[in-house]
């Protein structure tokens, strides 16, 4: 696996100093402003790749995957159509933690505890963005999140209760 990684990290390098090379002879217009965002982006998508490929089968990388990537798509964006987005899609930076424990949850062992926290910042991050993209209405939003968190609680400590119950009814008939 490391001599891949080697590799990769290599190849990444002769790119970017090709371009930039190319781009100070004056055959294209390059600059670091669009090559830094793949800092955060090439990690991400090395390490979902990683994953996906079996080349480690930790879900814990899925957590810096999709945060990484989607901070990298978050600064490309920006870069892009210019940094007063950034004023308005800063919630992305809670949406994106989310994402990279959702990820977690599904490809690991779907530990229940970790939807609390998908639901906090995935929710207010959503109800923040709301402010820019005009197809979500927060009057609608906002509710829908407190019901589903609400839900997501309830279910939590019934799990816990019902887990807890067929303890005391395994421990009662052990000692018959």
């Amino acid at each position: 696996m490391r001599r891949n990684s080697n590799i990769f990290i290599g190849v990444l390098f002769i790119i970017i100093g090709t371009l930039f090379l190319v781009s100070n002879l004056g055959y294209i217009n390059f600059s670091w402003s669009y090559v830094w965002p793949l800092a955060l982006l090439v990690p991400g998508i090395y390490l979902h790749f990683s994953f996906f490929t079996g080349l480690d089968k930790n879900p814990g990388i899925l957590v810096p995957a999709g945060i990484l990537t989607t901070y990298g798509l978050l600064f490309y964006a920006n870069v892009i159509f210019g940094w007063g987005l950034m004023a308005e899609l800063w919630p992305v930076f809670l949406i994106g933690i989310s994402i990279g424990l959702f990820e977690l949850y599904i490809f690991g062992n779907r530990d229940n505890a970790l939807l609390i926290p998908i639901a906090v910042l995935g929710g207010l991050g959503l109800i923040f963005l709301t402010d820019t993209v005009y197809l979500l209405n927060r009057k609608y939003l906002a509710p829908a999140f407190l019901i589903i968190l609400g839900i997501l609680i309830i279910t939590k400590s019934n799990h816990k209760k019902d887990s807890n119950n067929k303890d005391i009814i395994e421990n009662k008939e052990e000692n018959r």
